[in-house]
């Protein structure tokens, strides 16, 4: 792809004769695959072996622009001039940390506060590196009078499991709500019991997402008593947060209540799929039978199959399972997705596959199921 001359800039830096097109495609290639990967992250649940794919994808394209080294920053500016979205941040922050470039470190870092889709692409190119080379500058940012450097700082500790120490105290009291949100967050990863009064009393917060993060953690820390109302609020919320915040919910209360308040969210049609979610959250794999009956309503179908591969991942070696065919679907559920379903569980062959297995206590409990 290229070779480095003797010959050096002004700068001290190597000239490198390069072939551009090469070089663009790795810089397009990195901006691509991460946006992908963050994407394919934010599924319920993550397919990690599609995202292992992606991450070899991704890491051989960084390969390249490792080799480019300076030489590839034409490309990656324009690639980001044309298209600034958290795949083109992320191209940007690693290639700047990379090569301990200041000036392209500041103008990322400018960059990604104009947005929130930035702030995440950038988060994502400290959570690549490792520890020790971004060490320094979590150091200077986490204590900056620059809210957006605290909240870098902040997401890297939370991206890597380092315990900020003393200066969490802090961090969980910080004047600006997005720096609080991933200070709380970052005190549940962490195990951080002594923080547990100051999580309490941010589920007062008068902002959303700290409020949620509090919760989350408390759940972390076995202190979910307190949290479960906020939880289960931001779970029925629709918000990104709400499968999380879910799971959360699951765990912060007695098994009974957690039964009971998805009882109440099964009688609903806008919050039914909510509940049959969250009925695979809890484990216990005597529900299959239900599950499956569940699998024969379009709008429950999907939860479903998700909670089922959640129960028995072992299912998930079985791809006949599962279909887009809305002829195996059923006339109901393909008239659901408009004739156009995503990828869901057949009823009838999850039953056989279960019978197969003795997984059904009494398979002709129901003349349907």
């Amino acid at each position: 792809m290229l070779s480095a001359s003797n010959k050096s800039k002004s700068d001290g830096t190597p000239n490198r004769r390069i072939v551009p097109d090469v070089v663009r495609q790795h810089a397009e290639q990195v901006a691509f695959f991460w946006a992908q990967r963050d994407t394919l992250m934010a599924a319920d649940p993550p397919n990690l072996n599609v995202v292992a794919g992606v991450d070899r994808r991704l890491e051989a394209n960084l390969d390249g622009l490792r080799i480019a080294g300076s030489a590839a920053w034409p490309f990656i500016v324009a690639v980001y001039e044309d298209f600034p979205e958290k795949g083109e941040l992320f191209l940007y922050g690693w290639m700047a940390v990379e090569l301990n470039d200041g000036r392209r470190i500041a103008e990322v870092v400018e960059h990604g506060s104009r947005s929130e889709d930035g702030a995440c692409g950038m988060v994502g190119a400290l959570a690549w590196h490792r520890p020790a080379t971004i060490a320094p500058l979590v150091r200077d940012w986490i204590g900056a009078h620059d809210a957006f450097k605290r909240y870098l700082g902040v997401s890297a500790c939370l991206g890597h499991g380092v315990d900020p120490k003393q200066m969490l105290v802090r961090l969980v009291r910080d004047p600006d709500p997005r720096v609080r949100a991933a200070s709380l967050r970052l005190a549940g990863k962490l195990g951080r019991a002594d923080l547990v009064p100051q999580l309490g009393a941010a589920l007062d917060d008068t902002e959303k997402l700290p409020r949620f993060w509090a919760a989350w953690s408390l759940a972390e820390l076995g202190s979910g008593n307190a949290a479960s109302s906020e939880l289960r609020k931001v779970a029925v919320s629709g918000s990104a947060d709400a499968m999380t915040a879910l799971r959360a919910a699951v765990k912060a209360a007695p098994d009974r209540d957690v039964r009971a308040w998805m009882g109440g969210l099964f009688k609903s049609p806008e919050t039914a799929p909510l509940a049959v979610r969250g009925a695979g959250m809890l484990g216990d794999r005597n529900i299959l039978h239900w599950l499956i009956h569940q699998m024969r309503a379009p709008a429950l179908v999907a939860a479903a199959g998700i909670s089922f591969l959640e129960l028995f991942p072992e299912a998930k070696e079985y791809d006949e399972l599962f279909s887009v065919e809305p002829d195996l679907l059923g006339e109901k559920i393909a008239e659901h997705f408009e004739q156009d379903p995503p990828y869901l569980p057949v009823a009838d062959r999850v039953k056989e596959w279960a019978i197969e297995r003795g997984l059904l206590a009494d398979p002709i409990a129901s003349p349907r199921d």
